[in-house]
């Protein structure tokens, strides 16, 4: 199978292109016609396109962030809608789910802040394909050599690690090898609509935490004060400190089976 992937040299696009080697890279800077050149041939579109969320925001990187999603998604659709591709996988993010609530894919409240909004600016965008059309709402990736764990894990190998704030916080995340397999199973099953891309067992930051040392073999004592992530990226901080319990109850309604559902096993096996 022939697959066209925008943001290869992301962290998930690099994955992805181990998972589907017969691939064509789709560029943020190529135009409508570049793209439906590109798409020849090609079965299935994977959309990762966007500027990395983690880093300190200020309005013109806010700009920055929302074209590199909307925009650059809104003309890939426009590409999409004049070829002859069978499925469109665009991506989001859980970041569209409001804080301190448990949520589902059947959850219709989106979150009021800078995330939430995007998020659901950049699924509209995705909606308007013609094609069938599947959005993945990405957890927090845990996976080796990238992604958030590679920036957490100098502080804890030096022992320094710790909980955030009251630790009571909740993350919902992937392994990025079950994430590999979400792509292949939506694919292979022809699904269409939106999937939660989370593990079935969110976790809070106390037990994350705590399982990152046990794993690491090294203490958890020094805890990081919410208002030093904030000194440190503003309001982009929300995307650490949010608390997001999220279920993929779609995906688990579809048969899907997760490898890693609990993070101390997804840790062991990436770490181990």
């Amino acid at each position: 199978m022939r697959v066209a992937i925008t943001g290869v040299s992301g962290f998930v696009g690099t994955a992805l292109q181990k998972i589907f080697p017969d691939n064509v890279s789709i560029n943020r800077h190529d135009d409508e016609a570049m793209i439906i050149e590109k798409l020849k041939g090609v079965e299935v579109v994977i959309n990762l396109a966007g500027a990395p969320i983690i880093k300190k925001w200020n309005d013109a990187y806010k700009k920055v962030l929302y074209s590199s999603r909307i925009d650059t998604t809104r003309t890939l659709v426009n590409a999409i809608n004049k070829s002859d591709i069978k499925q469109f996988i665009s991506t989001s993010a859980v970041g569209i789910y409001p804080d301190d609530k448990v949520c589902d894919e059947t959850t219709q409240e989106i979150a009021s802040d800078f995330l939430g909004t995007l998020a659901s600016a950049w699924e509209a965008e995705a909606l308007a394909c013609s094609k069938p059309t599947t959005i993945l709402r990405f957890g927090v990736i845990m996976g080796a050599n990238g992604g958030a764990l590679s920036q957490m894990l100098l502080p804890f190998r030096l022992g320094v690690g710790g909980v955030i704030g009251d630790g009571k916080m909740m993350t919902s995340w992937i392994d990025l090898d079950d994430l590999m397999r979400i792509y292949e199973f939506v694919i292979e099953n022809k699904l269409e609509g939106i999937f939660n891309a989370t593990a079935p067992q969110p976790v809070s930051n106390y037990k994350f935490t705590k399982s990152l040392g046990s794993v690491l073999h090294r203490p958890t004592i020094f805890p990081l004060p919410v208002f030093v992530l904030k000194l440190i990226y503003g309001e982009a901080s929300t995307v650490l400190t949010g608390s997001k319990e999220i279920y993929p109850r779609a995906l688990m309604s579809a048969g899907f089976k997760f490898r890693y559902n609990d993070i101390y096993s997804s840790l062991s096996h990436i770490l181990g």
